[in-house]
């Protein structure tokens, strides 16, 4: 490569020297410019590089900008492909024949940040025959994959014949485009498939990259999510291994509880048991009607070692995902339903915090130890409500669930007199069949036996925060944040609409809003103040700096008590370790430094996993409703836009839209303040929390989608509300239904 079209032009090999050599990406003008040349050789430099670039010497990188044939430019966008052993990524873009490079992402610090499928601006270092990556920017990865559905286009060609292609119908909502498919692979149409972008931007085409089965049966409605939201579901090879060696390691040297009759109350469905709970009077005369109890959660620090394959794999999932038809757990199932799951009669590994309580539900005292117990049931909350009622029998209800419930009552009167927020929102329960399908949706029960736990696990929680703080270790907090004051006038302007008044000079606190909640417990408009309540709240998240909690009304807050399925939890159980002293697998000196980016990281799986969970429900329920499209359901609005307000079905849930364009021929203007629809013509108005039959038009299991219209005439045995009753029906067809009502509440 030594040829010279012009005296004046440095060689090929020249240009090669510096290109490699320079610190940043070089293209045309930095080459003229290091080789001093000028007019006709500028022209002629052109036709060289042309020349290299067609010889396969140099490649075209972006800005046109030039780097060595095969290779990668200086500055190039990397996709990462493992995150296990530290990150290793491929080119985001590679169209040569021979395989992409691997190249090592070179983070600050230690631990990778990075997990599989995010993408980086990095700048690109050549050692040898390897690459290393320097992010210099985190890019967004909404656009990496697509997941959808395969469709087949079969259009007749012009000489006669058909010509094939195929489209992804994407299972986003919000996705409003079809897309091209240039390669099926192996796909069928109608199957559920993950494509790949491929082309320059804007990436109009993709290729599909792994066939996920049929969309439409229920147990892909789970899969969806866990694709969508990039979820980790595979665990790595390294990290199995690890779980099944540490699963059968000794206890080591423990503190022995097993005389203690602990038990686990859980969900009857619960997939691993991480907490268990023991109380009794307390014999101290010093402590009057005062209690003494344990809270013994699983030791998953003894079993989980910092910077192991298990804690690494652990940090990516950041927490177990929870779905109706399975779990995508945070720990291998050796470890998170055998060894650390505190199942009955089996001698098991915990950390124990041993409490002891006042009359009136102060913590007298707390101190951490590692123990070995060896739980006498794993109980139910339904049946631990009915042996406590009365209405079953139990060998544990004198000896074990008599002694929770007194202690409970202390508790419950330290919760009473501190008035943390209590918001009445019922939690959607989806119940499948033994083939998957779903056979109800109904509202969660509450009982006293989940409060119990509840405020247990609270006060074990709070003694954890307060020991680190004694001890003066780092501790990974909960926080839960003040509502802004945008978010408070959002409020005040919302409940001026209910002639609700709402001071802002006022000092907020959680008892703030339940005075409020209490003020419309028995009003038709109490669940859309609920949930505006919700709203107004900051969203919780992990952090090393105590702002408090807000919502429990609580100055120091940590996660302690479920170790086995989030990653903040075996955190702080490191962290008691190291305070206490309690021997191996205590927080490192790394861990600690690094707290601020791990409290960042699980607080976006978290989000992470609650909008799979919440967009799978969705699907379930819509699935749940596809038999009955075309029926007339009762609904409330639940949102109003500009665009139509959204409904869903009551006992049911979903969300659906009706469009403001099926309303009628009149002209619907939308009130940003108080969140209302109403129509310039007859005042009708569509507000949320209003009741209303809607015929349900489509609704879309692979999305979750639903529509609404409005029905032409009332259904035979659906209410109308008491406000509509006398009034006559819009005449004309398209008009608001019975119920709606016109004209603005004062």
């Amino acid at each position: 490569m030594s040829k010279r079209p012009s005296p004046g032009l440095p060689s090929a090999d020249a240009i090669l020297k510096f290109i490699a050599d320079a610190p940043g990406p070089v293209g045309k003008r930095e080459i003229a410019k290091a080789f001093g040349l000028h007019g006709a050789e500028k022209i002629a430099l052109k036709a060289l590089l042309k020349d290299m670039a067609n010889d396969g010497a140099l490649d075209v990188g972006p800005g046109r900008s030039f780097h060595k044939g095969g290779g990668l430019p200086k500055v190039t966008v990397l996709r990462v492909i493992e995150a296990e052993e530290g990150a290793i990524a491929v080119p985001d873009r590679w169209d040569q024949g021979t395989p992409p490079p691997r190249i090592r992402i070179v983070e600050r610090g230690r631990g990778s940040a990075l997990g599989i499928g995010d993408r980086v601006l990095a700048r690109i270092e050549e050692a040898g025959n390897s690459y290393r990556g320097h992010p210099m920017k985190k890019l967004s990865r909404s656009s990496e994959f697509v997941l959808g559905i395969l469709r087949e286009d079969v259009r007749e060609a012009r000489k006669g014949g058909s010509e094939r292609s195929w489209r992804l119908v994407p299972v986003d909502k919000k996705a409003r485009l079809e897309v091209a498919v240039s390669d099926p692979g192996d796909a069928e149409p109608g199957d559920l498939v993950l494509a790949e972008p491929v082309g320059r931007p804007p990436r109009q085409t993709a290729r599909v990259v792994e066939v996920l089965g049929d969309p439409f049966a229920p147990r892909s409605f789970s899969l969806i999510a866990i694709h969508a939201k990039g979820i980790p579901h595979r665990f790595p090879d390294a990290a199995l291994a690890e779980a099944e060696r540490a699963a059968h390691q000794p206890l080591g040297d423990r503190e022995d509880l097993r005389h203690l009759p602990i038990l686990t109350i859980d969900p009857a469905d619960a997939r691993d048991h991480d907490d268990a709970v023991w109380a009794a009077p307390d014999s101290d005369p010093a402590n009057p009607g005062g209690w003494t109890a344990v809270v013994a959660i699983a030791d998953v620090s003894w079993f989980v070692r910092p910077g192991s394959a298990l804690d690494r794999s652990a940090r990516e999932r950041g927490n177990s995902v929870y779905f109706p038809d399975r779990v995508v757990p945070m720990l291998p199932e050796a470890l998170s339903a055998d060894a650390c799951s505190l199942v009955e009669q089996q001698d098991r590994a915990v950390l124990a915090c041993h409490l002891t309580l006042s009359a009136d539900g102060r913590i007298l005292a707390q101190r951490f130890t590692r123990a070995v117990i060896r739980c006498v049931a794993n109980v139910a909350y339904e049946e631990a409500q009915a042996a406590i009622d009365g209405k079953a029998q139990s060998p544990w209800t004198e000896t074990v669930l008599k002694p929770l419930w007194g202690a409970w009552g202390a508790l419950s009167k330290a919760r009473d007199k501190r008035e943390p927020l209590d918001l009445d929102l019922p939690e959607r329960r989806v119940v499948l069949d033994a083939a998957g399908r779903i056979t109800d949706v109904a509202p969660r029960e509450r009982l006293d036996a989940h409060r119990v736990i509840e405020d247990f696990m609270i006060a074990a929680n709070v003694a954890a925060a307060k020991a680190l703080e004694a001890k003066k270790t780092p501790v990974m907090y909960r926080v839960h944040e003040a509502p802004g004051r945008e978010k408070l006038v959002a409020l005040k302007d919302y409940l001026e609409s209910f002639d609700l008044p709402f001071a802002l000079g006022q000092v907020i606190r959680p008892a703030t809003f339940n005075r409020l909640l209490a003020q419309v417990r028995d009003l038709p408009e109490k669940d859309q103040v609920n949930e505006q309540v919700l709203r107004t709240q900051t969203q919780a998240y992990y952090a090393p700096d105590n702002l408090g909690h807000f919502g429990l009304a609580l100055g120091s807050y940590a996660h302690f008590t479920s170790p086995i399925r989030r990653y903040s939890d075996l955190v702080v159980h490191r962290a008691l370790v190291r305070a206490y002293r309690l021997g191996e697998g205590g927080l490192t000196d790394d861990e600690a430094t690094a707290m601020a980016r791990t409290g960042e990281h699980i607080s976006m799986t978290e989000r992470r996993a609650m909008e799979a969970e919440r967009d799978t429900i969705d699907r379930y329920v819509a699935a749940f409703l596809a038999e009955k499209v075309g029926e007339v359901l009762p609904t409330k609005i639940t949102g109003v836009a500009k665009f139509g307000f959204f409904a869903t079905v009551e006992g049911v849930g979903g969300d659906g839209l009706v469009p403001v364009s099926t309303l009628g021929d009149e002209r619907f203007l939308f009130d940003e303040t108080l969140k209302v629809l109403e129509g310039t013509e007859t005042g009708t108005t569509y507000r949320p929390g209003l009741t209303l039959d809607l015929r349900l038009a489509e609704a879309n299991p692979v999305t979750g989608a639903l529509r609404f219209e409005l029905p032409e005439e009332p259904a035979a045995g659906h209410r109308v509300p008491r406000e509509r009753r006398d009034r006559p029906r819009p005449a004309r067809r398209g008009g608001p239904p019975p119920g709606v009502r016109r004209g603005k509440r004062r």
